[in-house]
């Protein structure tokens, strides 16, 4: 009976096995190529340049801001109006920087969205109108213009003493405001190669991407460069090739294994920490010290007849408080759930937790980079 028994829970085992080991094979969370993947080469491009908003009602740069003056004496100029800029006094134009962002194989026709900022003292580019403006790129040619009413997302009012501001009223956008005029397209008909960048570096990731893309389009049509770059062979150069390949390569699920990374902004005290982050046996003991100083003004009045004067005296006081250290005990392997309870049970705050991370992470108890923004 006890044989039986025996060879029953070990045929249990032997079942059990290649479960466990597929388990340990899939880790890993699946997500498509294509989300965390870029293709080289295939890239937006900044675009900039400088022009002139009118139609502000009094809220535009002030004669101080020399440059909107000559921008429109310049534009004047050109329509045959001939005038010395030193003369003129507006208040309802102002110098502005137009910036765009020219997306991968645009053509001449397509539109971009603008963003136009204030350059000089305007006060609210609300209600107003950019002129034809040219967009370069970092090659200095020309490769879009802008124009059109600006779109304002604040405004500010009031005077001197009483003013409300909204957001912030020298920033605008112009959906739709401008146009491509050169071709920037990629030409993808003569590629014998092409390579996809991952977003995140990583080389189980981009090994086990590798593996998937060869099972995808055959045996030796990928290999993983780096961390990062994954290099694809085209089989045959032509004009819908490379489209419908990459349109294969996006959708292919591979695995992803995120780094352990906390990050911490000290500004505003946001703390985000991945699943993947796991702690060492530690002992935290955190405790808050205040110091408090008061300055009081005491006026000292002379004796009656004593020839003295009146002075105004200080005094400063100063006390210091401090609460007893709490105490948080972490076991080994410890989750990011384990902290987060401890530190919520001793009622620490978002900056209590930035320097209690960054302690961990000084004693060596913290295995995950800290990111500190």
């Amino acid at each position: 009976m006890r044989s039986k028994l025996f060879v029953g829970l070990l045929c249990l085992e032997l079942l059990m096995l290649p479960v466990s080991l597929a388990a340990k094979e899939t880790t890993g969370r699946l997500v498509r190529l294509g989300d965390v993947s870029t293709v080289e080469g295939v890239r937006d491009n900044l675009l900039i340049g400088y022009g002139m908003v009118v139609g502000l009602h009094g809220t535009g740069d002030s004669q101080q801001t020399v440059f909107s003056v000559q921008t429109l004496a310049n534009l004047l100029q050109k329509m045959g109006v001939q005038f010395a800029a030193s003369a003129v006094v507006v208040k309802n134009v102002a110098g502005v920087f137009v910036t765009a962002t020219l997306p991968p194989f645009a053509r001449p026709g397509t539109p971009l969205d603008v963003i136009v900022s204030s350059v000089g003292d305007a006060k609210s580019l609300d209600g107003g109108m950019l002129l034809f403006t040219t967009l370069h790129g970092p090659d200095g040619q020309m490769w879009a213009t802008a124009q059109g009413p600006l779109v304002n997302g604040g405004y500010s009012a009031g005077g001197r003493g009483n003013s409300v501001q909204v957001n912030h009223p020298t920033t605008s956008r112009i959906p739709a405001g401008g146009i491509v005029e050169r071709d920037a397209a990629l030409d993808l008909s003569h590629l014998t190669q092409l390579s996809i960048l991952l977003r995140d570096p990583d080389f189980e990731t981009a090994t086990e991407a590798a593996a998937a893309i060869d099972r995808a389009l055959g045996e030796g049509s990928a290999r993983a460069v780096d961390s990062r770059r994954i290099e694809i062979r085209i089989p045959a150069p032509g004009p819908d090739v490379v489209p419908g390949l990459m349109a294969k390569v996006d959708n292919l699920m591979v695995p992803i294994h995120p780094l352990a990374k906390v990050v911490v902004n000290e500004r505003t005290g946001t703390i985000v920490m991945g699943q993947a982050v796991s702690l060492g046996a530690c002992s935290i003991l955190h405790g808050n010290l205040s110091v408090v100083i008061t300055t009081e003004f005491k006026v000292s009045q002379p004796m009656p007849y004593s020839q003295g004067t009146t002075q105004v005296v200080p005094q400063t006081t100063v006390k210091a408080a401090e609460s007893p250290a709490r105490r948080i005990e972490l076991r080994e392997g410890a989750s990011v759930d384990d902290l987060i309870n401890g530190l919520q049970a001793i009622g620490a705050t978002p900056r209590d937790i930035v320097a209690i991370l960054e302690a961990v992470r000084s004693a060596g108890a913290l295995q995950a980079e800290l990111e500190i923004i």
